[in-house]
């Protein structure tokens, strides 16, 4: 049976020189998702990385890798995972044919499942028509793909990028995004990024890092924000009209369509039940969406902010 959640993070945490960098991190990960790791410079993005590659190990906590604790099954779970780091591992002087057939022999293949396994990296990067070129002559669009199809070579479950497209022209970087999501289908990968257009276009989840805590962890695409709705009626009405209704603070109309900003303490079941006392003709009333980018930017500017769910 095939596990489906491939990764799990309880309750870890990383200090350094006494400074906490990681703090109290739980997440899970499931197969045929991308999750984007986003946060400012600083927020914890690679350590969280390097510890659940094994590289650094956490100072509180568990990583778990398809159920097995990396810490006492560190062999098991180097295998399942393949690693991009910021800084791609190649060798310059080595062409791309030769420095996969390196990376796979690291990797425990010999034989025909070397052979093998370094032609379907090539093939899943777009790499065979620079597949005899040395490493060091290729542009940084294609170093990034070598990064990614040594960290594919082995067939891991769980792929992890940092900053996959740090560094590369737009064309580049979008075909960088089409290569993340197609390996997404049939496994998980974590993208860390501090471009929000990588996990606008990639991942299926995000999960936003501020100063070391997870302050957001859920799907991309449902970002509300509870205190502002839209709502379309019949009725011809003013501005002020709205503000005459309790925990109603502002309203405004743009597109057909009225934006009311609600206090907090102004349920959006209390606020259709005076619309349909009024009679105006409640035609829609909705969540207003919060872009992905609001999101981040009120996190990221925020001191001290809680654990969004």
């Amino acid at each position: 049976m095939i596990e489906d959640t491939l990764l799990r993070l309880e309750g870890v945490g990383r200090a350094l020189a006494g400074r906490i960098v990681v703090d109290d991190l739980n997440l899970t990960l499931d197969r045929g998702t991308v999750l984007g790791v986003l946060g400012v410079n600083g927020a914890g993005k690679s350590t969280t990385l390097k510890m659940i590659c094994g590289i650094l190990s956490p100072s509180a906590g568990r990583v778990l890798i398809s159920g097995a604790d990396f810490r006492e099954n560190p062999r098991t779970g180097a295998s399942a995972i393949g690693y991009l780091p910021e800084q791609p591992p190649l060798y310059a002087e080595l062409r791309v044919e030769e420095y996969l057939s390196f990376c796979a022999r690291l990797r425990h293949r010999s034989g025909t499942l070397l052979k093998a396994a370094v032609n379907s990296a090539i093939d899943r990067c777009g790499l065979g028509d620079v597949r005899h070129r040395l490493l060091g002559n290729l542009s940084k669009g294609f170093q990034q793909r070598a990064g990614i199809a040594q960290a594919i070579v082995h067939d891991p479950s769980l792929i992890v990028l940092d900053e996959p497209s740090s560094g590369l022209d737009p064309l580049q970087s979008s075909n960088i995004r089409s290569l993340i999501r197609e390996l997404g289908k049939d496994r998980a990968v974590i993208l860390s990024t501090h471009l929000i257009a990588d996990v606008n276009q990639c991942c299926d989840r995000v999960a936003i890092l501020h100063r070391g805590k997870l302050r957001y962890d859920g799907p991309v695409n449902v970002l509300a924000d509870d205190h502002s709705v839209l709502i379309r009626i019949a009725a011809d009405v003013k501005s002020e009209a709205w503000t005459s209704i309790a925990g109603v603070e502002s309203a405004q109309f743009v597109d057909g369509a009225w934006r009311i900003a609600r206090s907090g303490d102004a349920s959006i079941a209390q606020l259709s039940d005076a619309i349909v006392r009024k009679e105006w003709g409640l035609l829609e009333l909705r969540p207003q969406q919060a872009s992905l980018e609001q999101v981040f930017l009120r996190i990221a500017s925020a001191d001290d902010v809680a654990v969004a769910a």
